[in-house]
């Protein structure tokens, strides 16, 4: 019974607290800005080197090695990138063009942003070799029909390669929506999720509240929270594929 009531009280201090809103408003953030962008980036990279113009094998190789860099090694690469010492790169250049340095990993708004940033970067090239993979699959013979009826390049790409790719897109923002929310390492060796908890996302502050404050049952709290909600994302998802295979079929029970 002692046991009963410790886990509905832990339960009930994390679920109140301002800490664990927070945490949910920077995952979502965090979540959202990378799944979009990974999906946005990946499909565009993927269209270039579909091209195989000259080049095409190097950006291909440059997507293989952001993808399987470990995050931690992610983190502390763009730990370097983003300092206003004289090893900083983006600062450097913003400073020779005469612009002030960004304070990207001491201001929360910046920090934030560059931790989404960097996860981009990292996904960017799984999402790229994903939709590389479904491009090849389509057939050219309806490119060709489309050619024949006079299609452009735009019209090409909205009426045969999109809804070619919806099935394949679909799975790859489940998957890539998994993988972001469960993220944590990149951020840690990157901000340790500060300043204060700006880029503390749900999977860091399981991490911390665990094997820095040794809580294990906030911790616990944590844990089962991130797979709840890694399940809805997924249910979310899943339906919405169902509905894009069988939409007359809602039509006609109505």
């Amino acid at each position: 019974m002692d046991n009963y009531k410790y886990t509905l009280n832990t339960y009930n201090s994390v679920l109140t607290s301002d800490d664990f809103f927070r945490v949910i408003l920077v995952t979502l953030i965090f979540v959202g800005g990378s799944v979009f962008f990974q999906l946005f980036l990946g499909l565009m990279t993927a269209l270039v080197v579909n091209t195989e113009l000259p080049g095409h094998k190097i950006v291909m190789l440059s997507m293989i090695c952001a993808w399987v860099v470990p995050g931690i090694i992610t983190g502390i690469i763009w730990q370097m990138m983003y300092a206003d010492s004289s090893w900083g790169i983006i600062n450097y250049f913003l400073k020779s063009l005469g612009l002030k340095g960004v304070p990207f990993l001491y201001d929360t708004g910046w920090a934030l942003f560059a931790a989404t940033l960097a996860n981009i970067w990292r996904g960017t090239g799984f999402s790229g070799i994903v939709q590389y993979g479904a491009l090849k699959s389509i057939p050219k013979n309806l490119y060709e029909a489309a050619e024949v009826d006079g299609a452009n390049v735009w019209q090409k790409f909205r009426f045969i390669t999109i809804p070619q790719l919806k099935p394949m897109l679909f799975i790859n923002a489940v998957l890539i929506t998994i993988s972001t929310f469960n993220t944590y390492d990149s951020i840690y060796s990157l901000t340790k999720g500060g300043p204060g908890d700006s880029t503390t996302v749900l999977a860091l502050k399981t991490y911390k509240e665990v094997f820095s404050y040794f809580n294990i049952g906030k911790g616990s709290v944590y844990a089962v929270i991130m797979v709840f909600m890694s399940l809805i994302f997924t249910f979310i998802y899943f339906r919405l594929i169902k509905e894009r295979k069988h939409p007359k079929r809602r039509g006609m029970m109505k």
